[in-house]
């Protein structure tokens, strides 16, 4: 593994331990589970899921009886899914710390259904993340990713185009997360992987954000709690546009809550 890539791997850990992703992935859970049922994942079967947060995805594959691993960069939410699964009393389901990219540890067609929504999508070098999938997925199995799309009009894509705004150029060597929501770049990588492209399928499918509280107290758990924007209230602060950015970021929140009243939320954001 060279410094380079070192630094990206290092880069991103820092980036997802530096918050607390459960407080935004809490509002998830109706959507991750839908997912899940939407899906087919049944009792029996070995499901790995990449970037898997405290549970989103996982958890609800668990229910359904499958055996599951589920594998974050950020330690905290590998602790906070470990205990999300003590207290489900799920024994079906563990959480451990890894790289997408480099999955060590785990043998070659060891999984029937290979999952990732919004989590690989920010692993460092995504041919390599591609490849891992494949090597790891049974012959017949299934990788199933979910990824916000660049230029979507919907909030999660919006957000992060408005933070990338504030923030600083990225490094030398760094590839947008966002690439996976673009198919051809998805088939690419893919077929370096050795999957042929008939054997790619896209749908574009909703994910909503459900929340008992407003689009400006939303906006602050992203703000406090999710990397990326923490990283772009940070900048703009540095640069005195902080006010800027949090006009910006609250005309989105307001304007793509679709629940009713100003005092709850219901988000939807498309994603590939």
């Amino acid at each position: 593994m060279n410094t380079e890539t070192n630094y990206m791997i290092n880069s991103n850990k820092v980036l997802w331990e530096k918050g607390d992703f459960t407080q935004i992935a809490a509002t998830m859970r109706e959507s991750g589970e839908a997912l899940i049922n939407k899906i087919g994942i049944t009792k029996g079967m070995k499901v790995l899921d990449l970037g898997s947060g405290d549970g989103t995805t996982a958890i609800p594959a668990a229910r359904k009886g499958a055996k599951v691993l589920g594998i974050d960069i950020a330690s905290n939410l590998v602790q906070a899914g470990n205990d999300r699964a003590r207290e489900e009393k799920l024994s079906n389901l563990k959480f451990e710390e890894g790289d997408a990219a480099d999955l060590v540890d785990i043998d070659n067609n060891s999984f029937d259904v290979v999952l990732s929504i919004f989590g690989a999508m920010f692993a460092s070098n995504p041919v390599n993340v591609a490849k891992e999938m494949v090597r790891v997925t049974r012959p017949g199995g299934k990788i199933i990713m979910g990824n916000w799309i660049p230029g979507d009009p919907t909030l999660v894509a919006q957000v992060l185009q408005t933070s990338s705004m504030y923030t600083p150029a990225p490094p030398d060597g760094f590839v947008s997360p966002m690439l996976w929501g673009m198919e051809d770049q998805v088939i690419e990588r893919f077929g370096k992987a050795g999957i042929r492209k008939e054997c790619i399928f896209f749908e574009k499918d909703t994910f909503t954000f459900n929340a008992a509280f407003s689009p400006e107290v939303f906006l602050e758990k992203f703000k406090n709690f999710y990397g990326p924007t923490m990283n772009a209230f940070e900048a703009a602060r540095k640069n005195g546009k902080e006010k800027n950015l949090q006009a910006d970021l609250e005309a989105l929140f307001k304007y793509h809550n679709q629940s009713g009243n100003e005092s709850s939320c219901s988000i939807p954001a498309t994603y590939l």
